[in-house]
């Protein structure tokens, strides 16, 4: 099973329940994690993996043979980012917006283009514990981190439990680690930021028909999670879990520790956890 933990909102508490999540299940059954947060992966931090390899990864962009390209025109009209400008006697490449589709290339009349790789960043994996961990981490100063998203996944092993941990947001690095997801798991906050991102995140998951289930962390902060839960009761999405807002928590979060090391007794709710989502997908 490959599950996403998602939240549209940061700070939620995402990395804690996916975390959590994959130590409970660790003593009883295979589990692969996935930090596809790669502009900040921070799962690393409580999980403590001891990182095994290292594999630079290059996303391919256009170098222009002068001695060949004629400026017609072309390889800008086909670009759907404008990553490439045709001036009388010149081809600017902008390398930031270029997404290594390979249509200038393809549609070059005089093959006058080929594609170079243009380092992004690395995927680094080893174990943490039983666990298999993998993260990304984006070079800094590069725009594109859906590439190397999809170069972590290529890792997953559909015979483990899968755990992707996928960025904030809704935008494009979000939607490329949810795709072949079975199950997305979304935290959220009982404040009216979490309600909102919570109804963008959820928008998402329907529109790229990926069952969804809610986990409410905070929940006992203020009484904002009525709110949350006649969102959910609306559009028919289940709260499997509810965390309360406890500085114990907080504190052992802040101090590198675990939910389920620090406190034992949260490994039942996050089995049980477990179990509404595969029953869910009976």
């Amino acid at each position: 099973m490959i599950i996403s933990v998602a939240s549209g909102k940061g700070g939620t508490g995402k990395t804690t329940v996916a975390v959590n999540l994959a130590l409970a299940l660790q003593p009883d059954r295979p589990v692969q994690f996935l930090d596809c947060d790669v502009e900040e992966p921070n799962a690393h931090f409580f999980l403590k993996p001891r990182i095994e390899e290292s594999v630079e990864v290059f996303t391919p962009v256009p170098e222009i043979d002068d001695k060949l390209c004629t400026y017609c025109g072309r390889c800008a009209e086909v670009c759907a980012y404008n990553a490439l400008a045709v001036l009388k006697d010149t081809v600017l490449v902008f390398s930031e917006l270029c997404h290594g589709c390979g249509a200038c290339r393809l549609f070059c009349p005089e093959k006058a283009i080929r594609e170079v790789g243009k380092r992004i960043g690395v995927i680094e994996s080893g174990q943490a514990g039983r666990i298999r961990f993998g993260h990304g981490r984006l070079d800094v100063g590069q725009a594109m981190s859906p590439p190397l998203i999809r170069a972590l996944k290529k890792k997953m092993d559909p015979e483990w439990t899968v755990l992707i941990d996928a960025p904030p947001g809704t935008s494009c690095p979000v939607i490329e680690s949810l795709k072949r997801s079975e199950f997305c798991l979304l935290v959220t906050e009982p404040t009216p930021f979490g309600l909102h991102d919570l109804e963008l995140a959820a928008g998402a998951a329907k529109e790229m028909k990926i069952p969804c289930g809610v986990v409410i962390n905070r929940a006992s902060l203020g009484n904002g999670d009525h709110a949350v839960r006649d969102f959910c009761a609306r559009e028919g999405i289940p709260v499997m879990m509810t965390i309360p807002f406890d500085r114990k928590i907080a504190e052992a979060y802040s101090r590198g520790q675990t939910i389920v090391e620090t406190f034992p007794a949260y490994r039942k709710a996050f089995l049980e956890l477990f179990e509404s989502i595969g029953k869910s997908l009976s």
